[in-house]
């Protein structure tokens, strides 16, 4: 079996799109989620919240011809894949168009335009929206296709369009391409884009925050007070290389991903359940060789709803014990596809810098919640080596990925 190390990492959020930035934001304890006075005219849509990215660097390479196929999502996953590279100091390698590196990304769909033009077709009979780049802006698959014909790749391309594991399972998948001998590098992550759509998908089942007088306010995971999520937007991308070879050109390694899991619930499509949710954690222990005393600390999935956040502690507890955690997405929202991917990035960020964020607006625990280390109020200090990143998603689907740093 081949170790598998990460040597780059990007992203772009509501809150920036550097480490530095984001982290600064974090030290301020500033949320990345606005009021979106633009959702007004959907009259039945009850949130009104959202992680807008409100800008983000395009460079000037990036002209109408490279963009032509590409939606918001696809933008984002390939602008962040070509920083992580810059990062990795691959992106003017030769290797890219070797066959030894591939990809691995997700999103829970392509982009809402493309769909509208469509939609067009279906209620107008109007074609006339339709061009020859519609549908590869709105393929579930659109931002890994770009990604191949962007930078060259002739690897493996595995597009994951799992809901809210996406980005996690894309990890995953690229994990196990490189340990198993089947690449040597792989780019990894996830991506979404805000639409009132992905809104109104948790609306309609009443588990979005209607505390749109207070956008700073919400989400609020874990908090007796919660009221539902907020969805979010952005990207995240690794750089997952074999350890040997990393070592051999003098990479920088960020981290090593030492376990991964994947398992369904097999019994509902939105419900989460506990059970399967603490045995998925048990299989990447597994794949890891690691006893559960040997996590320092937990990225959580933490959505702020009733249900995911009582199943998802209560079986972090009863497996783990209890560890310290805390939510990412208190500060950007639900980012969908994007969220696993984000997590992993600033969750090894938060594990060299040895720097706990704490979950934004978490003043009074749940106490159905499990009974766990929950970081609250400020930063904490602390010297980490092994962190557990947990994902949960609609379909039931469950992963768990494992880093542990490198001194």
């Amino acid at each position: 079996m081949k170790r598998v190390v990460v040597t780059g990492m990007a992203g772009i959020t509501s809150l920036g799109e550097t480490t530095d930035d984001i982290f600064a934001q974090f030290h301020a304890g500033k949320s990345g989620i606005r009021y979106m006075p633009e959702w007004e005219q959907y009259v039945d849509l009850r949130t009104k919240l959202a992680g807008q990215v409100q800008s983000f660097h395009v460079a000037k390479h990036f002209n109408r011809k490279v963009m032509r196929g590409m939606g918001r999502v696809a933008l984002m996953s390939v602008i962040s894949a070509e920083n992580a590279l810059q990062d990795a100091h691959l992106l003017d390698s030769s290797l890219l168009k070797s066959g030894d590196v591939g990809v691995a990304f997700g999103s829970s769909a392509g982009s809402v335009d493309a769909i509208r033009e469509f939609g067009n077709m279906l209620i107008d009979q109007d074609m006339s929206k339709i061009n020859a780049t519609t549908y590869i802006r709105m393929m579930s698959h659109t931002s890994a296709v770009n990604m191949t014909v962007y930078f060259g790749l002739k690897g493996l391309t595995l597009p994951t369009s799992s809901a809210c594991t996406s980005g996690s399972m894309a990890i995953g998948q690229a994990y196990e391409a490189i340990k198993y001998g089947k690449q040597t590098i792989m780019i990894a992550g996830g991506a979404e884009e805000l639409s009132a759509v992905g809104a109104a998908v948790f609306d309609v089942l009443l588990a979005t925050s209607r505390m749109n007088d207070q956008p700073e306010k919400s989400p609020r995971p874990f908090d007796a007070n919660r009221d539902g999520l907020v969805i979010g937007e952005g990207a995240g991308c690794l750089i997952l290389e074999e350890y040997e070879h990393a070592i051999q050109r003098g990479a920088k390694i960020y981290a090593e991903i030492v376990g991964y899991a994947s398992n369904t619930d097999g019994q509902h499509v939105t419900k989460p359940d506990t059970e399967m949710m603490g045995r998925c954690m048990q299989m990447a222990l597994k794949d890891a060789h690691l006893d559960a005393s040997q996590i320092d600390y937990v990225n959580a999935h933490g959505t702020s709803t009733d249900q995911g956040d009582i199943a998802e502690s209560q079986a972090t507890a009863r497996i783990l014990g209890r560890k310290p955690i805390s939510s990412l997405k208190s500060y950007f929202g639900h980012t969908l596809g994007a969220c696993g991917a984000i997590e992993a990035w600033l969750g090894i960020e938060m594990m060299n810098r040895g720097q706990l964020v704490p979950t934004l607006n978490l003043d009074e625990i749940d106490p159905q919640c499990g009974d766990l280390d929950y970081i609250t109020q400020q930063i904490r200090v602390s010297n980490i080596n092994i962190m557990m990143s947990n994902n949960f998603a609609f379909g039931g689907i469950n992963t768990s990925l494992i880093f542990k740093r490198l001194t």
